[in-house]
């Protein structure tokens, strides 16, 4: 767990882009199961990712996450590759 309410696998040291003094231990990726949507963590934020992202279906963007209201409006086999991605981070790879 990763607070009270993202569930994380992995950890990896982050790098800010925005000021590279900046830096954290952050899951490779997760999930938070919200009451209106579930949001995952992890999966644009690498180059590989973020291409694959608009083959997801259908969700919106916040600025470390992707929103998903229904399972059913994803592909899960893209949902697979893209937490594949995100589970392959090494250290030190801007967020």
């Amino acid at each position: 767990m990763w607070g009270p309410s993202i569930v994380g696998y992995g950890s990896y040291t982050y790098i800010s882009p925005a000021n590279a003094r900046t830096t954290g231990i952050w899951p490779k990726t997760g999930f938070s199961p919200r009451k209106a949507q579930l949001s995952l963590y992890g999966l644009k934020d690498l180059p590989q990712g973020a291409s694959l992202l608009p083959q997801l279906g259908k969700y919106t963007e916040g600025a470390g996450c992707v929103y998903v209201k229904k399972l059913e409006d994803i592909d899960l086999a893209v949902l697979r590759e893209l937490i594949a991605i995100a589970a392959s981070r090494q250290d030190d790879q801007p967020r």
